[in-house]
């Protein structure tokens, strides 16, 4: 059974920290690609960052320089470090898992983060 678990949301002030972390099990870990992705009230759920199998991150624009994204493949775990918070931040947080070869994607059951002003 596929299991990605969320943890780390939370209700945090602008400009805070959080940090998010993912537990992954019943897959290969090494053949996914792990990812955040975020939906805010109202709005499409949108990538925030990616990593690679082979470490490479990949962060959306509008977190750029703030989030970090990391995976480690002995705890089958991926986290996202999240500083510099703003209230537009605020959304649930899903963890994602992507088979690098059949596209086959798992999703965590979200992580709710708010930030206020």
């Amino acid at each position: 059974q596929v299991q990605l678990v969320e943890s780390g949301g939370g209700l945090v002030q602008s400009g805070g920290s959080l940090r998010l972390s993912c537990a992954v099990s019943g897959i290969r870990f090494s053949s996914f690609t792990m990812g955040w992705f975020r939906q805010a009230p109202g709005k499409q759920r949108e990538p925030v960052a990616t990593i690679s199998v082979t470490g490479e991150p990949s962060t959306a624009d509008s977190v750029k320089g703030r989030f970090t994204i990391s995976r480690n493949t002995d705890e089958k775990t991926v986290s996202l470090q999240m500083t510099s918070l703003k209230p537009d931040d605020t959304a649930v947080y899903y963890c994602s898992a992507e088979h690098i070869y059949t596209d086959s994607r798992f999703w965590g059951q979200g992580t709710q983060v708010t930030v206020s002003s």
